[in-house]
C-alpha cells in the first residue's frame, strides 16, 4: 500500500513541477507526472530490497527526495536540447 502512496506522491509532485517551471510547452502534460512516478517507485522498491522498511524516515526522504530532484533535472535539461534540436532541424529543412 505504501508503494502505491509513493507513487501518488511522485507523480503529484512531478506535476507540480510541470506547472511552476516555465518551459512547459516543450514537453508533454504527462512527462514529468509520470517521471516523479516511477522514479520514486523504483528508489522505494530499490530501498525496500535494500532491507530498509517501510515505516522508516530514510526510505520516504530518498523517494521523495528523488521524485523531486529527477523531474526537476528534466524540466531543466530538455527544454534547452528540443530547441537546439528544433532549430538543427529547420535549419536542414530550410536549406533542401
Amino acid at each position: 500500500m505504501e508503494l502505491f502512496f509513493v507513487t501518488v506522491i511522485g507523480a503529484c509532485i512531478g506535476a507540480i513541477v510541470r506547472y511552476t517551471l516555465p518551459k512547459r510547452h516543450a514537453y508533454g502534460a504527462f512527462l514529468l507526472p509520470a517521471i516523479g512516478a516511477i522514479v520514486a517507485a523504483v528508489v522505494w522498491v530499490v530501498l525496500l530490497w535494500a532491507g530498509l522498511t517501510f515505516d522508516g524516515t530514510w526510505i520516504w526522504v530518498a523517494s521523495v527526495g528523488a521524485a523531486i530532484l529527477a523531474p526537476v533535472l528534466v524540466a531543466v535539461f530538455l527544454p534547452r536540447r528540443r530547441e537546439v534540436h528544433d532549430a538543427q532541424l529547420l535549419a536542414k529543412l530550410s536549406h533542401s
